[in-house]
């Protein structure tokens, strides 16, 4: 392991993360970590633990954490959609020249509804912003 460790460790959770202190500095040479707060990236709350006060750096450094945190996130969707997409070609794919009718009839439905729902949320959405740039 490395010996210049970071000054904080960000546990990550659903909403965020469990922030600890790292500490190197003890006799032992042990790795300590105490947890300082709980951030939460949804509503950006920052909620020190037990009677801890913290102090600036604590929370620009909490900040900076939440900020890339939503970053990678944001990222991870638009590359989940994408998937998504190749997935609908494969779909479409294994659907023309793979598929056994017993098969298609276990999927059709349930396929047909969700693209549905899908297009009219993409067409009202397109409708929505190019009513927007007409009016701005």
């Amino acid at each position: 392991m490395s010996g210049d460790l970071p000054e904080y460790y960000f546990r990550v959770r659903e909403n965020g993360a469990a922030v600890f202190r790292v500490d190197t500095g003890n006799r032992q040479r042990r790795i300590d970590m105490d947890q300082i707060a709980v951030a939460n990236i949804r509503n950006g709350e920052i909620r020190p633990q037990g009677n801890r006060e913290l102090s600036e750096g604590d929370l620009d450094q909490i900040r900076s954490w939440m900020a890339e945190r939503r970053d990678i996130l944001a990222a991870r969707d638009l590359d989940d959609i994408r998937r998504a997409i190749d997935h609908l070609n494969l779909t479409a794919q294994w659907a023309q020249s793979k598929a056994e009718p017993e098969e298609l009839e276990a999927i059709t439905d349930e396929l047909l509804l969700a693209m549905h729902d899908l297009r009219s949320v993409l067409v009202r959405k397109k409708a929505d912003r190019l009513q927007e740039q007409s009016d701005g």
